[in-house]
């Protein structure tokens, strides 16, 4: 029951090492794929809701945030912030430019398809939520998304089953 529990809260962080971490633990076939494909399921249902909250309060409450920061780091956020909002024309830095890049040449198909195996479960439900909070059936795809891999997974298992992970 402790090993399922383990494998279950790992895969709602990380899915794409759980799988065969289950397996080395001991844990049967039948008990890997059903404790992964749900830890990762729920796993990304309570992120994305998390940063959905945590969005919202930022952006309501920001520049509070940052007159408090102020009295803890010895940095002027408040200054700061109201030196940002008086620039005239957007600044693009190479961060911006090369988040853009990525956005628009693999955007919301990308995130969905690479967040079970590349990104972890947290960051893809954030920038999920960040990015296309409003597309519809967002929810729905990452379950997809999850369940394949987990059939992917489950399918080399039974390809190469002798050979050790």
């Amino acid at each position: 029951m402790l090993k399922l529990l383990h494998v279950y809260l790992l895969a709602s962080v990380k899915y794409f090492v759980t799988f065969p971490y289950a397996l080395l633990i001991g844990l049967n076939y039948t008990q890997a794929i059903i404790a992964v494909t749900v830890g990762g399921i729920s796993g990304f249902f309570f992120f994305y809701y998390l940063s959905g909250f945590l969005l919202r309060y930022y952006h309501q409450h920001h520049q509070t945030i940052y007159c408090a920061i102020k009295k803890y780091i010895r940095v002027d956020l408040c200054h700061r912030l109201a030196q940002k909002e008086q620039r005239q024309k957007p600044l693009f830095s190479k961060r911006r430019r090369n988040l853009v890049k990525l956005k628009t040449k693999y955007g919301f198909w990308g995130i969905v398809v690479t967040t079970p195996i590349l990104l972890s479960i947290p960051l893809g439900a954030y920038l999920l939520n960040k990015y296309y909070s409003k597309q519809k059936y967002i929810l729905g795809y990452m379950m997809i998304s999850i369940v394949g891999w987990a059939l992917v997974f489950s399918t080399i298992v039974v390809i190469l089953p002798h050979h050790p992970l």
